[in-house]
């Protein structure tokens, strides 16, 4: 049957049916959930490529999840995420609250949130968003972040500045 003899309604009606079978991006605003300190990734097997750091300046800096590898959580320090790209980097996050579950998710900065990649921004918060968000959740008081190309002065600037973290101070 040409479109010629078929009617204007069974036109119609194939047109309807061809576009419920094409498969369309979800909306992203479907996709991406987040606090005042971070987004994530709504769906349990969704994984991010990259995590962005957004600094309180106005500046964004992304790392790829492939760069990530080991990294380390003491609620007294903070958040230490190691990079390994070109050079050696890491990110010092500072805050309270940072393995804290959100109260409407079972999602949180580190076990849900950065060990399955779900976690697609970072950021520095003001002292009035940290306040507005006290003891209730996650907050984050500052990002550092530092480019290596030697142990020693890695293991030095731990020293210096996060010392929580070495394993023989």
């Amino acid at each position: 049957m040409s479109d010629e003899t078929r009617s204007h309604q069974d036109r119609l009606m194939q047109s309807n049916h061809r576009s419920r079978d094409i498969k369309t991006e979800p909306e992203p605003d479907l996709l991406e959930a987040s606090c005042a300190a971070f987004g994530y990734l709504r769906g349990l097997h969704e994984r991010a490529d990259a995590l962005e750091l957004r600094f309180r300046e106005g500046h964004s800096t992304w790392f790829p999840y492939g760069w990530l590898g080991n990294w380390e959580f003491n609620p007294s320090a903070g958040l230490l995420l190691k990079f390994s790209g070109d050079l050696v980097y890491l990110v010092l996050i500072r805050g309270s609250n940072l393995d804290q579950p959100l109260t409407d998710s079972t999602i949180n900065l580190t076990s849900a949130g950065l060990q399955r990649h779900r976690v697609v921004w970072i950021r520095e918060m003001t002292p009035d968003e940290i306040r507005q968000v006290g003891e209730s959740g996650p907050t984050i008081d500052r990002i550092e972040v530092m480019e290596f190309q030697s142990h020693e002065s890695l293991k030095n600037w731990l020293q210096a500045t996060a010392p929580h973290f070495l394993i023989n101070p």
